[in-house]
């Protein structure tokens, strides 16, 4: 009888905790399923690196175009790419279209942003908003130059 009280007990917990994580990963409480979305193909360790550039970082954005803080790392997004060119790839994915890289990236919040070398591996992450500065900040530490001044 413990036994089954235990499994009672557990199981509502267990299913908050469920809901609690996909209310989460919902982050800004948008709908889903809207049509034309904008998110780029997965980007993969492999296929981050497959389009023939010769990117040494691959700047990966999770998040939504319905998200207010995943709307504002729209402009840093584009500045970073003029300003580092062929050095940075930049990918956004709309993880509200398709949560497929939101599982594989194991992102629980949005904006997500993941950092990949140019063997693909992840060598930083951060959640929220990113100032450009920062991101800036972050590329040169990796042996990165400025091109262009945005």
């Amino acid at each position: 009888m413990t036994r089954g009280r235990a499994f009672v007990a557990h199981t509502p917990l267990g299913l908050v905790a469920g809901l609690l994580v996909a209310l989460t990963l919902v982050g800004c409480g948008a709908s889903t399923g809207a049509a034309g979305s904008s998110a780029a193909p997965l980007a993969t360790p492999m296929s981050a690196h497959s389009s023939g550039r010769t990117a040494k970082v691959t700047f990966v954005e999770l998040g939504s175009d319905k998200c207010i803080p995943c709307k504002e790392m729209r402009p840093v997004m584009a500045a970073i790419e003029s300003t580092f060119g062929d050095q940075v790839k930049v990918v956004f994915y709309d993880v509200w279209e398709d949560d497929a890289p939101a599982r594989e990236y194991g992102i629980q919040m949005i904006p997500t942003q993941v950092f990949l070398d140019d063997k693909g591996a992840e060598f930083h992450r951060h959640t929220g908003f990113y100032p450009q500065e920062k991101i800036e900040a972050l590329l040169m530490e990796q042996g990165l130059t400025k091109v262009a001044t945005p």
